[in-house]
């Protein structure tokens, strides 16, 4: 397994990234899969009232255990936070299109310890297409920002305020990725 990439922290909270925890090919084969998946625009960054969706597709947590992804995001996990057992809860993956709105959210506000685990689904990805993901700290600052990146995970504590930016304009590809949700205990 390859190392943690880069670390950082925002307000305390730690986000970690790694690379190359998978085959490059291996998140292409993912790419290739999800894109002919039936998305729902159904999710919201700001719960049940908001009239900002964006596009989703829920796995059933019983088939995370079956994909390639999932020993490499315990290992992650494992690595980062050696102190805690998480467990998942959810599992999904996000589409956005240039045009799409992504609001800042968080996601956890419980007092249980959870992790985001966010890999990054494409092909290949060129620094001018956007598509980043953006954290906060209280005052709405930006802070750090993480590229997409094929084959690239994402882990994060979720009380983190954050936002996926949705492609730009020139980007001639959906961005997507893979949500992972975790909780400690």
């Amino acid at each position: 397994m390859t190392g943690i990439a880069r670390s950082g922290e925002v307000a305390g909270r730690q986000i970690f990234v790694f690379d190359d925890l998978v085959p490059a090919q291996e998140a292409a084969r993912y790419f290739a899969a999800i894109s002919n998946a039936a998305f729902t625009r159904t999710e919201s960054a700001r719960g049940e009232g908001s009239e900002f969706r964006h596009w989703v597709c829920e796995m059933p947590l019983e088939n995370l255990p079956r994909t390639s992804l999932w020993p490499a995001t315990e290992r992650a996990v494992a690595a980062a936070r050696p102190d805690l057992k998480f467990r998942p809860y959810r599992v999904y993956t996000n589409y956005s299109a240039f045009g799409d709105t992504l609001l800042t959210h968080v996601d956890a506000v419980t007092e249980v310890p959870e992790l985001t685990a966010l890999w990054y689904l494409c092909q290949s990805w060129d620094t001018e297409w956007g598509g980043e993901t953006l954290f906060y700290d209280a005052s709405g600052d930006a802070q750090i920002a993480v590229s997409p990146r094929p084959g690239r995970l994402l882990l994060f504590d979720g009380a983190i305020r954050h936002a996926g930016k949705p492609p730009n304009r020139n980007c001639p590809v959906a961005r997507y990725t893979f949500a992972i949700k975790l909780r400690a205990g």
